[in-house]
């Protein structure tokens, strides 16, 4: 499985080092499955921890040594009723060759949610939707 993660789960995992995301990067890098994420995720997160969790730039700075980045795809187009603000990571998971998108932005990816017919193949799933199906 090649697991990709949005800004959101970033976030999440680097304020909540405990938490089910980070449990979910402790299997990859026990080589359970490839972790990825892209640049744009990553200033995102990034950006959003400055803003509310200062202290946890350490430690998202450490996570960021588990993933792999790549390309958005150029092969795809985003879903109908995807905003554009989240093409972008829709796109690099698609150009990461990604199974899975773990986010936790029910709001915009709510309704692609476990639908990978509608997702050029791609399931895209909240981290404890994940962990419930393995």
């Amino acid at each position: 499985m090649r697991l990709f993660f949005d800004a959101n789960t970033l976030f999440t995992v680097a304020h909540n080092p405990k938490g089910k995301a980070a449990l979910i990067i402790d299997l990859g890098a026990k080589c359970y499955w490839k972790l990825y994420t892209s640049a744009y995720a990553i200033e995102e997160a990034r950006r959003n921890l400055e803003a509310k969790f200062p202290a946890a730039l350490g430690t998202f700075a450490k996570l960021l040594a588990t993933f792999q980045t790549g390309p958005e795809s150029r092969s795809y187009k985003c879903p109908a009723g995807l905003p554009n603000k989240d093409c972008p990571i829709y796109l690099a998971a698609l150009g990461c060759r990604a199974t899975h998108l773990l986010t936790g932005d029910i709001w915009d990816f709510g309704p692609l949610m476990n639908q990978p017919k509608k997702t050029d193949g791609l399931v895209i799933q909240t981290v404890a939707q994940f962990l419930e199906a393995l």
